[in-house]
Order: structure tokens, then C-alpha cells, then sequence
């Protein structure tokens, strides 16, 4: 099947991912074809064109992707994405693809047929208003194939995904080249009074290695037996704890040959992070964590990794890679007159791993391929028992399909579900006792005999649920009573204090609009940025709250700044940007932008304020930029342009004389991932941001930002407890 300008095509073989009755999860085999904005599935491979479907839906503009990273599903490694309904968070569907290539091209695809309102829809197809029910799984077939994928590669999505949109300078200078690696340093930050930040030295190495990007993240994720080909550091590798879909827990002992003679060995605690960006990029970041499963060790010197990680850029059509190495690591030496020189020789030997890994490939080149890799995601010792499980489920789903045959006319499948999830009572990733299952746990010494999988028990799975919702309900009743304590007074828009001089902490100010781009005059015909001159809005204020719920709809708070300006009924209008951090507690930063001029002498924000939620999602672009802080925060953040209401779950307030945007960081995986992130470096951080509402059509362009904003070193404890 070819690509035409109005038409995008994809299929292949996914994974639709379902709980059962008591909560646990299953998958089920099947092929897909999105065409036309119509997402279909079959039993297998269709033969011809017209061949009917078992289930569709159609793919419209209420309808969300998000990216949920890497999961273990019938002890097979998944990257699974959802797909959901803005209207309904109830309705949703949870696919698995075999690698990450696979699956980010499809959230792309759909992503892409979310934003186009096509004209040519199936005529067989009658969306319903729970688009997702009529989308269950149909079995898998014994034999694999081969994924067809057709992908339009200019995607509207993804279209400023390439490059940077920040300009600022490269903290980093060369030093030195060593094993055909360009080492580099960076610049350390120094405080407004003169003093250095950090003391730590941070050194990058940088090399070519002949690999695609996916190939060498999965070797470089691997800690199974195969990392003993290029990483001569590591002894034992282990995951602890799997958090999320791209976050985790992981415990490094380090070999002791390398080390100089009569040094201890080292080892390390690690919490690792790990991305996909569009332009095919992978960013992988660890730093130093503890876990009380991993305490430090006697014959062991726990160090210290304040930031460290890979960027795994394509280059040369996919073909070669760009590694960029970076390590800033505090070794735990007793004597301080050693720290330095000594600290320095042990990080650049250890930055030459990226050298064996150009080895590696090399070596490998023409038969190296990445599917040879994605059993070691999976422990060696307990493959013969996933096989035997596999062939288990297949037969279950076999005598499944027979039953579906046999029954005469239309049988509700959630019927059906019933009796097929008894087939397929998984556990899913984190219910596992010990995670070292999912990924590989190696060491080069004796293997231990393996142990049987303890099954969750229904029961044990609800008194686990009934504890942590306990847990949930007395931390909300701990931050109630210092909620009380708290006397400290404001009116909305003033809780953060302004400081143009950037040197108070915990402060903002307006950024400097000439360090982003935003899109030129003759950006559709040449793809050029330029450098922005100007702002729309003026930013006149910020809040930094603190909450045991969502804060919504600030602008129509009484006595807060936009409700101060309605009373006088100026022509001032506001748009307010409320991005909220759930947990316990809720953390809310709101931005407070005013326009003092008719929002009419502004075609294309008057059009963006008047119009529905669906158009401002697809317009309503961030551009984030850390101007001080830790290289593996500026690594998480990023400094690309994204839409925001297409990345996360953004609902619109609109008032009088405000609109209102609530962004829900926590809707996305990856999103809550670098906020967790950053607010554990949040002391240290000059955060600045940028917004804009995004030019599609020549008579939009050249784009306009709508406000800067610049946050200095926010305080996780000087936040204000809401008002009601």
C-alpha cells in the first residue's frame, strides 16, 4: 500500500492490552489497518482490500495518544501506548508493540489522523458513542509476520520536532580526544553571588557508532550477558523496582580490574529515565537514588552519580548514531587532595565505553539486528517457561475463537470476556515480587537456581489496593493539618513574587523573547525559524500553590487579580496557563498574562479565545528551556517546541475577561516523569518557558509569542496553601 498527500496509511501486528475481573492483565494478537481515519482490526492478514473487519472505530478529534513506555505482558517486553476519548476516561484502548520504533510510529500515524478531519470515511463503519468497546481484541496466529508499515514522515505532528527552538550557547568545550571519542566539559554554574554551584566535574564524550538509534538503546537498556561485550565497568546489574513505563530503579556493582590498586569497589544505586523524541532520538538519564532494597554493602563504596546518561541521535538516514556520553559522578574518595585529579581519570575511562560500543557494532556490522536483543529484556533462565506459556495462552485463544464460531448470532463481548480472561490471569510489571524477572539480572559468577513465580492472589491484589488507598487518605489528612498552620494570606496572582533583577530565589520574571524561534514569514515554504521580537501579552503575574486537589478555574477566584480588573470593565483581557502537578500534595504553577488592547485587533488570538477546545489543542504550543541548572534536567526538558493540548490533557475556562488553560501534567507518562524529575532539582533550576499559538496558514505567519515567562530557583516549601 502506497502513502498519498490525502491519504496515510498503517498496519501490522499489535497487541490490545485488557484487565480482568480482578484486575490483572492480558493480551491478545492482532493486525491492525488505520486508513481514512479509520482504525481497523482482523483476525490476521487480510487478503484482499474489502475484506470485512472484526471491530473499527474512527480515529476523530476527540480522540487522545499517549505514550505509556515499556511494560511486561505475559512476561514479554511491550512498549505500550493508549488510545482515549477527551469526552470519557473511561473510554480507552491499551496496545502493545514489539519494539519502539514500532510503537512510536503508530502514536504518530494517529496522532496525525486525530488532527485531520477526513472527508472519506467507510461507509461500513457506525461509531458509537463508546468507540472503544467495539475495539476488543481477536486471537493471535501461531506464526509471526512481518510488519507492513506505511508512514507519512511529514507529519503535522512532529513538524518543528527536528530542531532546537531555543537559541542559547553550548556549555560545554572540548579538552581533549581519546580512542576516537571527543571528550568535552562543561561549564560549571555559578550563583549570583560568584560561587560556584557544584564542585562535581562533568565530562562528555561524544563518538559515531555504526548502529541504528533503537539498536544501541536496547544495548545499552540490556543488562543481561550481552553488555559483557562492550561494558568492561559492570559485574552485576540488576533492576529493582519498576516504576513506570520509562522509569526504574537499578543497582550497579562495578568490576574491580579498571580500578587503580587497593581502591575498594564501587557501586551504584540508580534511578533511570529513559525517552524516545520524534526525530528518533533516545534519551537515557540516571542519577544517584536509594532504595531500601538495595542498602550499601559491606566491601562496596556506594558513589555518587549527581547526573549522567546517553542522547542516541540518527544520523547519516538512520544508518550511524551520534553517542553522547555524559557523567558527572562523585566517586566517595576519603582523601580530598585525590578528588580531583583522580575523580577525572576514573569518569574518562569510564566515558571510553562508548569506544567498545562502536567496537561492538562494528564488529557485528551486517548481522546485528535488534529483535537478536529484545529476549535479553527477559531473563535467559526462565525463557524455556515463558515459551511453554506461550504455547498455553495460544491454545486458550484457539478454543476461544472456536467458541465465538459456534455461537449463533450477536453475543456481547464483554460475555465473552468473562470466560477468556480466565486464560489469561498475568501479572502485570509491577505486581511482580521481583522485578530482576522482567529485566536482565546477570552476573559472570555461578547462576542460582531459579525460583518459581508466587501467583497474586485476588486477595492479597485488593489488601495491597486497600493499603495504598489507607497510605493515600492519611497523607491527605497530615498535609490538612499543616494546611491550618499556614496563615500566610494572598489574592490570586500574587502568591509568587516578581524580581526583574533575576537574583531573589523563588521569584519570576518576564524571559527574553529574542532567545526563542517561532515561525517566519515564508516558514511553509522553507521550513525557516526566525528570532523572536516581541510578546502579545505581558506577563503581571504567577502563582506557586500548594493543594490536596486540583485548583481549577483561578481566574474567577474573588479577590485575585483578574477579577480586580473586571470590576473596573477596562478592555484588558488575561490568558492565564495553569499547569498542574498531581500527587499528594498537588503542586499548581500559574502564569498570569494581560493584554491591554481589543482582543479583536488580533486575528489569530481573538479566533484562538473564541474557539473550541478541539482548535486551541491544536494550536497551544510550549517551548521549555532550562538557562541554569543540572545537564540531566536540561536533558529531560528538552528545548523543543510541543504542542501541549495534543501531548497532555488540557481544558479550557472561559470568563469574562480571561481564558484560562489547565494543563494536567500528570496525564502522560513521560510528562510525569520529568516533573518528578525536576522537582527534585528544583532549588537549583532558572526555568524559562515560551508560548505561542501556532501558525498553520501563510495569513498566520510569521507567528507571534504570546508571553515569556522566567522562573529562578523555585522552592518546593514556599509554596502557598490555596485559597478556597
Amino acid at each position: 500500500m502506497g502513502v498519498s498527500q490525502n491519504q496515510a496509511t498503517m498496519e501490522g501486528w499489535l497487541y490490545t492490552i485488557r484487565s480482568n475481573r480482578i484486575g490483572l492483565q492480558f493480551s491478545r494478537k492482532r493486525y491492525f489497518i488505520l486508513r481514512n481515519n479509520v482504525l481497523k482490526s482482523y483476525k490476521e492478514i487480510p487478503n484482499y482490500e474489502k475484506q470485512e473487519s472484526v471491530r473499527s472505530a474512527v480515529i476523530n478529534s476527540s480522540i487522545r495518544v499517549t505514550d505509556n513506555g515499556r511494560a511486561s505482558i505475559n512476561r514479554k517486553v511491550c512498549f505500550v501506548f493508549t488510545l482515549y476519548s477527551t469526552s470519557d476516561d473511561k473510554d480507552q484502548l491499551k496496545l502493545g508493540a514489539t519494539s519502539s520504533e514500532e510503537a512510536a510510529r503508530w502514536i504518530h500515524c494517529l496522532k496525525d489522523a486525530a488532527l485531520t478531519d477526513s472527508p472519506c470515511r467507510s461507509k461500513n463503519v457506525s461509531p458509537s458513542p463508546k468507540i472503544w468497546s467495539s475495539l476488543r481484541s481477536v486471537n493471535p496466529k501461531n506464526t509471526i509476520n512481518k510488519v507492513s508499515v506505511h508512514w507519512p514522515f511529514h507529519s503535522s505532528v512532529n513538524a518543528d520536532s527536528m530542531t532546537s527552538d531555543v537559541v542559547a550557547p553550548s556549555p560545554w568545550k572540548i579538552f581533549g580526544c581519546q580512542n576516537g571519542l571527543r571528550l568535552f566539559k562543561e561549564a560549571k554554574d555559578v550563583s549570583s553571588r560568584g560561587r560556584r554551584l557544584d564542585d562535581i566535574p562533568a565530562i562528555m564524550a561524544v563518538g559515531v557508532v555504526d548502529g541504528t538509534s533503537e539498536a544501541i538503546f536496547r544495548v545499552i537498556m540490556s543488562l543481561g550477558p550481552s553488555r559483557s561485550e562492550w561494558d568492561f565497568c559492570l559485574y552485576y546489574g540488576s533492576v529493582v523496582e519498576h516504576l513506570d513505563g520509562h522509569t526504574d530503579i537499578i543497582h550497579k556493582k562495578l568490576h574491580s580490574d579498571w580500578l587503580p590498586w587497593g581502591m575498594k569497589r564501587r557501586d551504584l544505586l540508580l534511578q533511570r529515565y529513559w525517552r524516545r523524541e520524534d526525530d528518533g532520538t533516545y534519551v537515557i538519564l540516571y542519577h544517584s537514588a536509594s532504595h531500601k532494597k538495595r542498602p550499601p554493602k559491606n566491601g562496596y563504596v556506594r558513589a555518587h552519580l549527581k547526573s549522567g546518561g546517553y542522547v542516541i541521535s540518527p544520523v547519516n538516514n538512520g544508518k550511524q548514531s551520534l553517542v553522547k556520553h555524559m557523567l558527572a559522578i562523585d566517586w566517595k574518595f576519603w582523601k580530598i587532595y585525590l578528588r580531583t585529579p583522580t575523580t577525572r581519570s576514573w569518569t574518562i575511562r569510564m566515558l571510553e565505553r562508548v569506544a567498545a560500543l562502536r567496537e561492538l557494532f562494528k564488529a557485528k556490522q551486517g548481522n546485528y539486528f535488534p529483535e537478536c536483543l529484545s529476549m535479553e529484556w527477559t531473563s535467559d533462565k526462565h525463557l524455556a517457561q515463558t515459551k511453554k506459556e506461550d504455547v498455553k495462552i495460544e491454545d486458550d485463544a484457539l478454543t476461544d475463537d472456536k467458541a465465538e464460531k459456534t455461537t449463533p448470532g450477536h453475543v456481547s463481548l464483554l460475555g465473552l470476556n468473562e470466560e477468556a480472561d480466565e486464560f489469561f490471569d498475568v501479572p502485570e510489571a509491577d505486581e511482580f515480587t521481583d522485578y530482576d524477572r522482567l529485566d536482565s539480572e546477570w552476573s559472570p559468577g555461578p547462576s542460582s537456581p531459579s525460583k518459581s513465580l508466587p501467583k497474586l492472589t485476588s486477595a492479597s491484589h485488593l489488601v495491597r489496593k486497600l493499603q495504598n488507598f489507607a497510605n493515600q487518605k492519611k497523607g491527605y489528612t497530615e498535609y490538612q493539618e499543616v494546611a491550618r498552620d499556614d496563615g500566610r494570606v494572598f489574592s490570586y496572582g500574587t502568591s509568587l513574587q516578581k524580581d526583574p533583577t533575576c537574583t531573589l530565589p523563588c521569584s519570576w520574571s518576564a524571559g527574553d523573547p529574542s532567545s526563542f524561534l517561532i515561525r517566519g514569514k515564508t516558514y511553509l515554504q522553507d521550513n525557516r525559524k526566525i528570532k523572536a521580537n516581541g510578546t502579545l501579552m505581558q506577563m503581571v503575574g504567577a502563582d506557586w500553590l500548594i493543594s490536596d486537589k486540583r485548583e481549577d478555574d483561578l481566574g474567577n477566584r474573588v479577590g485575585g487579580i483578574v477579577q480586580k480588573y473586571a470590576e473596573r470593565g477596562g478592555p484588558e483581557f488575561f490568558f492565564i496557563i495553569n499547569m498542574q502537578i498531581p500527587g499528594s500534595p498537588t503542586y499548581t504553577l500559574a502564569l498570569y498574562y494581560m493584554i491591554k488592547t481589543p482582543i479583536e485587533d488580533h486575528p489569530l488570538l481573538c479566533k484562538f479565545v473564541n474557539g473550541d477546545d478541539v482548535y486551541r489543542n491544536t494550536r497551544f504550543k510550549l517551548i521549555p528551556y532550562i538557562s541554569k541548572g543540572s545537564w540531566i534536567v536540561k536533558q529531560s526538558v528538552g528545548k523543543k517546541a510541543c504542542l501541549l493540548g495534543q501531548a497532555l490533557d488540557t481544558r479550557y475556562f472561559r470568563g469574562k475577561n480571561y481564558l484560562e488553560a489547565e494543563i494536567d501534567i500528570g496525564s502522560s507518562t513521560v510528562a510525569r516523569g520529568v516533573a518528578n524529575l525536576v522537582l527534585g532539582y528544583l532549588n537549583n533550576l532558572v526555568v524559562e518557558m515560551a508560548f505561542i499559538i501556532q501558525g498553520n496558514t501563510q495569513e498566520e505567519l510569521p507567528e507571534s509569542l504570546l508571553g515569556t515567562c522566567r522562573l529562578n530557583h523555585l522552592d518546593l516549601s514556599k509554596a502557598h496553601v490555596a485559597l478556597p
